[in-house]
């Protein structure tokens, strides 16, 4: 708390993260990044990549079934990326609670910690007040899979703020409902707020870019109040369609005015009419608000065929978005999302994974483990198909963009940021031994971790 309350001249000290009203994270850390006008055409671009590899527990789907992402896709990301130079696969750190609790109430991240399958009928207070059960059960290891998917996030920012890498890749993140004090749609921590607060340390402006067919309601929430993160969400909207949020209206308020960007879409949506709205909008907004880095979410659930979803976008539509984005050479992380269907979603997030390495891959999938999942044709790229009609006709095409178009011209230029003490990264080279050894000793690594950061900004 503290700062002058307008909100625009400096923030404090800790960690440079203030809280929103909307209990979101108004950010504005990190010294200002000179970063030139982006093409309109996005040029060739060959990037440093590292793919995080984390996996939610098998506990999460029964103990027969595969873990999450599906085993095909860490299978296709490793032999993909064993044989290019400019790639590397890493496992990520799992997150201590203190990183957590940048974005998450401290309450909320101590609840679940502790929570344990079982024990419902003892808290059910607490459930009630933080939204678990139903959609976002309790089971084991959900912690260790919050840790573990949310550090690899949060890793791939820190890899790009040191210039080590163009790309960071972390398929398990994307979790993108989960609110500061409460779990969603089967998100319990927000990876993506995490790793856009790493990335505002050293980055003037983050975009935020999400095609999963889920309005990305927990990542506009927490910065529908700043201009530090442009949010733009390409989505599902109307017919009590989850989570019912993302009318072409909400735009952002007080300072954050202008800068949520939600392109609401109808059932049956296609390649050609998809991109027809997010390549103009994207090129648009590349130019105006010039971030300093991308987050994109590609959540699966937006393919043709997905058991929850109504789009009816191919594999090689979906990729288009990916493909687009890292052509502007800005660095970028991108993550998972929903997907309902799993050899979908494996073929994907595999295929996309070769797009950002500029690696031509057959279609015919080679002879694995998993192969029976892809049958009876076992190819990667299925022929496309227009299982649901295309409510989205020319005039509501037009009107859409129209109106985003509108809305972005109240940008005149990118925002600026005053100079700042930058705040240390998230990884901290005296505890990658602790992060290395498993969560054993957290709240001795979450104390130690507190009185470092505190020291690096003059609070001790």
């Amino acid at each position: 708390g503290g700062g002058d309350p307008e909100g625009r001249g400096r923030v404090p000290s800790r960690w440079a993260v203030r809280r929103g009203r909307r209990g979101g994270a108004l950010a504005r850390p990190g010294a200002r990044a000179a970063h030139g006008r982006p093409p309109s055409r996005p040029p060739l671009f060959l990037p440093r990549l590292s793919v995080l590899l984390g996996l939610a527990p098998s506990s999460l789907f029964g103990a027969s079934s595969p873990p999450h992402p599906p085993p095909p896709l860490a299978l296709a990301a490793g032999r993909l990326t064993r044989s290019l130079p400019r790639a590397r696969r890493q496992r990520p750190r799992p997150a201590c609670s203190a990183e957590l609790a940048q974005f998450h109430s401290e309450d909320y991240v101590d609840f679940l910690r502790r929570a344990a399958p079982g024990s419902e009928a003892e808290c059910l207070e607490e459930l009630q007040q933080f939204n678990l059960g139903d959609d976002c059960p309790l089971f084991d290891g959900l912690y260790r899979f919050c840790q573990l998917y949310a550090g690899g996030s949060i890793e791939g920012a820190v890899r790009l703020n040191q210039g080590l890498s163009d790309v960071a890749i972390n398929w398990s993140g994307g979790l993108h409902h989960a609110k500061k004090s409460e779990a969603s749609g089967f998100c319990y921590v927000n990876d993506l707020v995490l790793a856009i607060l790493e990335l505002l340390k050293h980055h003037a402006r983050v975009v935020y870019i999400d095609i999963d067919i889920h309005h990305g309601d927990g990542v506009e929430e927490a910065f529908y109040l700043t201009d530090r993160c442009m949010t733009v969400s390409f989505h599902k909207y109307g017919d009590h369609f989850f989570p019912g949020t993302g009318d072409l209206k909400d735009v952002g308020e007080r300072f954050g005015k202008g800068y949520s960007v939600n392109v609401p879409l109808r059932d049956g949506i296609d390649d050609v009419t998809f991109l027809s709205i997010f390549k103009p909008v994207m090129r648009r907004i590349m130019e105006v608000y010039r971030p300093g880095a991308i987050v994109l979410q590609c959540g699966a659930d937006s393919l043709a065929h997905d058991r929850l979803g109504c789009f009816c976008l191919s594999l090689e539509g979906h990729a288009e978005c990916v493909r687009f984005m890292k052509g502007f050479g800005v660095p970028m992380l991108v993550t998972g999302g929903g997907g309902y269907t799993k050899h979908n979603v494996a073929r994907c997030w595999a295929y996309e994974t070769a797009v950002l390495v500029d690696k031509e891959v057959p279609n015919q999938l080679p002879d694995n483990a998993y192969y029976e999942y892809f049958g009876p044709r076992h190819l990667l790229k299925l022929p496309p198909s227009q299982t649901i009609e295309n409510m989205n006709g020319k005039q509501y095409v037009e009107t859409v963009k129209r109106e985003v178009m509108e809305n972005l011209r109240s940008i005149e230029h990118a925002p600026g940021v005053q100079m700042h003490h930058v705040p240390p990264d998230a990884h901290l080279p005296e505890w990658a031994q602790w992060a290395e050894e498993g969560a054993d000793g957290e709240e001795e690594g979450d104390r130690n971790l507190g009185e470092y950061a505190g020291g690096r900004v003059g609070l001790t």
